[in-house]
This record gives structure tokens, C-alpha cells and sequence, in this order.
């Protein structure tokens, strides 16, 4: 399997278990009265072959540096702890099975 393929695989695990832990989130805490959004970084250069792979399996560059996927989970809520939750599981899908420097991150609305 070519980079991009492996990399396209394991970002849409990364985006399955975000999915799973938001919903199971909302499933056990509801959703919060605060609004805001989340994201998972991956700090990787969109020169690499890696990051070429990222960006082709939905990451952009951030301004911060490094590659950003926003709202990893994909779901619509507003509640920021949800997008939280989802976010800290895509970053430990992708540290795991990329072993890359992956963190989620957050701010209100």
C-alpha cells in the first residue's frame, strides 16, 4: 500500500474514533451551553510526503505551523467539549498508528 493510501486509512480511523468518542460523550454528558470549535494538529511540514499525504486526506496547513483537521469528528454540534473529545481521540489515533507529533486544540466561540 503507497503513503497515501496508508495515510488516507488511518486518518478516516482517526476521524471514526472522534466521531465515536463525541457521540459517546453526548450520549453520557449531553451537550454543553458553550459554543466553540476544535481541531487535531499534526506538526508535520505539507512539503514531506507525509504531509502531501495529509493534505490530500483533508488537512491544511496551519497558521501556527504544522497541519490542521477541523472538527475531526464531523458532527454539528456547537458544544465545544464535544469537539474536545473528538479531537484528543483523532490525535491519539494518529500519534499511535503515525507516530507523529499530534495534538488536539480548542478555543470559544
Amino acid at each position: 500500500m503507497d503513503i497515501q493510501a496508508q495515510v488516507a486509512q488511518i486518518v478516516a480511523e482517526a476521524q471514526q474514533a472522534a466521531y465515536k468518542a463525541a457521540t459517546d460523550h453526548i450520549q453520557k454528558h449531553g451537550e454543553d451551553w458553550y459554543c466553540g470549535f476544535a481541531w487535531c494538529t499534526v506538526y508535520e511540514k505539507g512539503s514531506t510526503k507525509l504531509g502531501r499525504a495529509l493534505i490530500k486526506a483533508g488537512f491544511s496547513k496551519s497558521y501556527s505551523g504544522g497541519l490542521q483537521l477541523w472538527n475531526p469528528s464531523g458532527l454539528g454540534t456547537q458544544s465545544m467539549s464535544v469537539k474536545e473529545v473528538g479531537a484528543e481521540a483523532a490525535a491519539q489515533v494518529l500519534r499511535d498508528r503515525l507516530g507523529v507529533k499530534a495534538y488536539a486544540g480548542s478555543r470559544a466561540d
